[in-house]
């Protein structure tokens, strides 16, 4: 991690730059995914598979079968944290839940808000360099909340074919049936256009790589809904002496672990923490088993020495990381500050690992400066919101010269006209 010693403002831009591919070049590569599976359907997708994953299928939807012999792969203390998990994820999503309120807004003249859940949902899983079943929940639970009449699931095989067991379990617990091996930009694309196996949805959720975000986006150029453009993984910790080295080291290796895309940023007022956090990085780097690729997200890495917290939260909300740590003696600047962050994590008894996957909250999250305009992924993803209103005869009457006026200045007669001869139609019932 390099470290930059008070950067001037007009800097910050260049400085928190995340290491991304060229735009232009990733979205060439999904125009060329999509055009082939738009045109060769499961074919393509057979190809694709071969070709990235290394594997050959004709075949990917997972059969009831197959979960079934999943689940018995999966110990029972990771069956039993993973029922904890879900109970907490849903309680937290299930209290997100609207109650139908109906508003008269004048005597006559009601109006209300219904939730309703998209019909048909894809739920994209990253299975390649770690099995995220965590992702199975963050996303199925909400999915099943809101009621989501179809819910697609998608997930890279392994050299053998197959989807880690514990994301099978996870996907079953959840009571999700409909599970395809794919991965990758393929997938996404398989779910925009549909094929022959792979139903097309309505909108797509889930993180991934720079690939899958690049199609994401592209999805939505064909009129698929997305949740957030969720890519690699980014964490920023903003510490003060109040913080525990080792704390802070075993958090920014939690997320530059996730893969060599991933950016981790330490932002401190107090100069003697920076030393002790570098010594403690390096020595539990030496004992992690995905040594090679934290070490290689570590050179997108940063920390930051500023002069005070006003500049670090100023920094922050530039950066607007995807999970931001707070473990400093004056929380509550930042708690009543912070603009733009996916998800907070306070004092130094939350590690971001608890929203990754059992306090409650969703993981799923925007990153590469998305939180400035994003919100996570939470129940609302999953539905609609339809308004209604209803009108009484007294009610037109009540509002019926307002919106004649209006109309009339807007040029726009027959709007006019919808409501004069309603008004007219009562005028003769008297």
């Amino acid at each position: 991690m390099r470290t930059y010693k008070y950067p001037a403002q007009k800097d910050w831009k260049k400085l928190l730059k995340r290491p991304i591919e060229n735009r232009e070049h990733l979205e060439s590569i999904m125009v060329d995914v999509f055009n082939t599976i738009n045109k060769d359907g499961d074919d393509a997708l057979v190809n694709f598979t071969a070709q990235f994953d290394n594997v050959q299928l004709s075949q990917f939807k997972v059969s009831e079968e197959e979960i079934q012999a999943a689940t018995q792969l999966v110990n029972n203390d990771l069956k039993q944290a993973i029922r904890v998990a879900h109970f907490n994820i849903q309680q937290f999503h299930a209290a997100q839940q609207d109650n139908k309120q109906a508003i008269e807004t004048m005597e006559g003249v009601s109006c209300w808000r219904t939730s309703v859940g998209i019909e048909k949902v894809g739920l994209y899983i990253p299975g390649g360099t770690a099995p995220l079943f965590s992702t199975v929940l963050m996303l199925g639970i909400p999915a099943k909340l809101a009621g989501c009449k179809q819910i697609i699931l998608c997930s890279p095989p392994n050299k053998e074919g197959k989807i880690h067991p514990a994301i099978l379990f996870a996907a079953s617990y959840v009571g999700i049936t409909e599970i395809y091996k794919l991965g990758g930009s393929q997938a996404i694309a398989a779910m925009t256009l549909g094929t022959a196996q792979i139903p097309k949805v309505h909108k797509i959720f889930g993180p991934g790589n720079q690939y899958v975000t690049a199609a994401k986006q592209y999805a939505q150029k064909l009129g698929v809904a997305i949740d957030m453009p969720a890519g690699p993984s980014e964490v920023l910790v903003v510490a003060d002496n109040y913080a525990n080295p080792n704390f802070i080291a075993a958090d920014l290796l939690s997320q530059a672990e996730h893969g060599i895309d991933s950016q981790v940023i330490l932002v401190t007022y107090a100069e003697t923490l920076i030393p002790l956090v570098e010594q403690a990085v390096q020595k539990q780097l030496n004992d992690l088993p995905r040594k090679a690729i934290a070490q290689e997200a570590l050179q997108n890495s940063k920390i930051f020495l500023v002069k005070n917290k006003q500049i670090a939260i100023d920094l922050i909300n530039e950066y607007a990381p995807e999970h931001l740590i707070v473990a400093v003696e004056e929380e509550d600047f930042f708690i009543k500050n912070i603009i733009n962050a996916g998800s907070v994590f306070l004092g130094n008894y939350t590690p971001e690992s608890a929203g990754d996957y059992a306090s409650g909250t969703n993981h799923t999250l925007p990153t590469n400066g998305f939180a400035k305009a994003y919100s996570g992924v939470s129940l609302d993803a999953f539905v609609k919101k339809i308004t209604f209103q209803k009108i009484t005869a007294e009610g037109l009457q009540n509002l019926g010269r307002t919106i004649e006026i209006m109309a009339e200045a807007e040029e726009l007669i027959a709007h006019k006209n919808a409501v004069s001869i309603r008004l007219e139609s009562l005028k003769n019932q008297r």
